[in-house]
């Protein structure tokens, strides 16, 4: 395949998104003949969410908004292709597009930065810790309630400068951002995923393309398949939930030789774990993995009890 034109890449206006292309285009220029990294031409895409960027995700529309202008550009031909964060993907599929290709995934955990050093079991009750994720506020009431939780907005570098202010005593983010960005040491603690499993996708990058795109081909070699198994294990667990990005509920994926276990939670708004269980198949069957375990959580709590989770009614920040 020999390129006439450029490739055009639609992404985000951020540190982390222009960081996960670099990281794409950089791949695919080293591991793809006809590439290099001048074949490729970035275009800045304002998306809902950064423009909304004072509001909680949940009530103007979810991490949905953080992929929408950019879908729309893929559609109208004015992108070829999108990087996106996989978290931020809703879990029913676009009609007229798809991930090409998933960039290796990073260690998925979720991650505590606070200004005194102290790990999360060492901060002191009242102590105020940011987050934006309905998860990770269920998630933090599960495990201590006797912290207070403020609403986070923003990319990473303006949370961080928040906490830096005193706004906030700790903020959790995710462990690949902070990767990515090279400021991983500034991590305090690395958290257990036995107590914050991770959203659906965190911490892997995807190409969305139209479907039937030529560029499929091209990529081909530098798509990740493990990841790909994985992120379709978890996606078809919160599609066969009904669960949006607003949800309380963690999944997790993983390859151990030739099975994949996937792993489950979900949490009231109180911090309840309402469903929690593991399930393990041939890795053939990975999609259908993901199919299984959502239909036992639907058989478990109901569809009606499960849907009542995608909106918090009341206020986001907490006081105990």
């Amino acid at each position: 395949m020999v390129l006439q034109n450029k490739i055009k890449v639609g992404i985000r206006n951020s540190a982390l998104s222009i960081a996960q292309t670099k990281e794409f285009t950089s791949l695919a220029s080293k591991k793809i003949d006809e590439l290099q990294e001048c074949d490729f031409e970035i275009k800045h895409i304002k998306t809902t969410g950064d423009i909304k960027n004072q509001q909680r995700l949940d009530q103007i529309g979810g991490k949905g908004l953080f992929i929408k202008e950019i879908e729309e550009h893929l559609i109208n031909g004015e992108v070829d292709i999108g990087v996106h964060s996989m978290k931020d993907m809703p879990a029913v599929d676009h009609d007229h597009l798809e991930v090409i290709c998933f960039m290796k995934r990073l260690d998925n955990s979720d991650v505590l930065i606070s200004n005194s050093g102290k790990t999360l079991d060492e901060l002191e009750s009242g102590s105020t810790v940011g987050t934006s994720s309905i998860r990770r506020r269920a998630q933090l009431l599960s495990y201590r309630k006797d912290l207070r939780i403020k609403l986070l907005r923003g990319n990473v570098d303006t949370r961080l400068r928040k906490l830096k202010d005193n706004e906030y005593d700790a903020i959790i983010l995710a462990y690949a951002g902070m990767k990515r960005l090279n400021l991983d040491q500034d991590v305090t603690e690395q958290l257990d995923q036995n107590i914050f499993l991770p959203a659906a996708g965190q911490g892997i990058v995807g190409i969305q393309s139209k479907k039937n795109s030529k560029l499929k081909k091209l990529f081909h070699n530098i798509n990740d398949s493990e990841t790909r198994i994985i992120h379709l294990a978890e996606k078809n667990f919160l599609m066969s939930i009904k669960a949006d990005c607003n949800s309380p509920v963690g999944v997790h994926a993983k390859v151990e030789q030739e099975n994949i276990f996937i792993t489950a939670k979900i949490y009231s708004h109180q911090g309840e774990v309402l469903f929690n269980k593991t399930v393990v198949d041939a890795i053939k069957d990975h999609e259908n993995l993901g199919l299984r375990l959502g239909k036992e959580a639907v058989s478990k709590l109901g569809q009606n009890r499960i849907d009542e989770l995608n909106y918090l009614p009341n206020d986001f920040n907490y006081t105990p």
